[in-house]
């Protein structure tokens, strides 16, 4: 009897400890798992990526002269009017970049047609069609963040770059350059949005300001800047703006990143999974369950263990990208409900 005990207390007690290591959340292992894909991509970036960048630079150079002669023009044409290009490349730009996509996709969302795009609807039984009084709210909320949020800020961020810089030189970045800001844009705004978001997720201030975003269960493209003027201040424009700053970057570079930015946080809540392009499950999963998936790309929510619901749903196992016309929900159903 005393063995026996003995035996079980000691399988307690490894199980304590492994528990413990594994941590609330996993987040060793989680690191772990995140530095041996991260070694492996710098292996595979140092073993093909001089190939693979000499390919894209070879067709950058072929249309270089292209991109360099088109913003010659357009350098002389606004010559001593810096500041009317940069709005031009920085508000202008992305806001059509922004309503043409939604455009395409409110079609859809207010009539329900056509049904081979509907069919890719990530929640079937929601916004079939959306209901029209709750849409004008939130476009009216979407057009006064951007007019008296976004804009005040774009111009901070001019005079902030033209103070350290010329963020309209004559000169374009080269192509590397240009991936390298990319890259880093994309990086600070993993961190920036995750730990931001999570904030806005505390009880105090969700029910003051997050929480109406998340009036929008199964979100639709248009409501992905419908928020709260801090909100939108602090999560959706700060972990934006702030890496074109900080790299005192052109404003050819900053235009790209500001359209990519909106039409990116456009498809992560369209609420349909369309092929060939990336994946919406991941932030739909967050405005279905609200406590999980907070980040942009989920590296964050893997280290600090917010997706583990998250992992263990078929929203998980259709988070990729679709390579065929078979939605996914088809090809991947859900698992039948008790009792049917």
């Amino acid at each position: 009897m005393s063995v026996e005990t003995t035996g079980s207390d000691m399988s307690k007690a490894a199980s304590s400890s492994s528990s413990r290591q594994e941590g609330p959340g996993g987040l060793w292992d989680s690191v772990k798992k995140a530095a041996f894909v991260i070694g492996s991509g710098i292996l595979f970036l140092a073993a093909f990526g001089n190939s693979l960048t000499w390919h894209l630079q070879r067709f950058w150079g072929a249309s270089g002269d292209f991109w360099q002669n088109l913003w010659t023009k357009l350098y002389v044409a606004f010559e001593g009017h810096d500041a009317a290009l940069f709005f031009l490349g920085t508000m202008l730009l992305p806001m059509l970049s922004f309503w043409f996509t939604n455009a395409l996709l409110l079609l859809v969302d207010i009539t329900g047609k056509p049904s081979f795009i509907t069919r890719y609807r990530i929640q079937v039984d929601k916004n079939n069609p959306v209901d029209p009084a709750k849409l004008r709210h939130a476009v009216k909320t979407v057009v006064f963040n951007q007019v008296f949020i976004s804009g005040p800020m774009v111009v901070v961020v001019y005079y902030l770059m033209s103070w350290t810089g010329n963020p309209c030189g004559p000169e374009l970045p080269t192509f590397h350059w240009a991936l390298m800001e990319l890259a880093a844009f994309s990086i600070l705004e993993e961190v920036l949005f995750y730990y931001s978001h999570r904030l806005f997720h505390q009880p105090s201030l969700y029910k003051h300001y997050h929480k109406q975003h998340h009036e929008w269960t199964a979100p639709i493209g248009v409501v992905s800047i419908y928020a709260h003027p801090l909100e939108h201040m602090i999560s959706n424009m700060l972990p934006v703006v702030i890496g074109p700053v900080l790299l005192n970057s052109h404003l050819a570079s900053t235009s790209l990143w500001y359209c990519l930015a909106l039409v990116s946080t456009t498809i992560s809540h369209c609420g349909y999974h369309l092929p060939f392009l990336p994946s919406p499950e991941f932030h739909d999963f967050h405005h279905l369950r609200f406590n999980q998936c907070f980040g942009v790309f989920g590296i964050l929510d893997r280290l600090h263990s917010t997706d583990t619901k998250f992992r263990q749903t078929k929203q998980y196992e259709r988070h990729t990208l679709l390579t065929s016309l078979t939605p996914l929900n088809e090809s991947i159903p859900d698992a039948p409900k008790k009792g049917q």
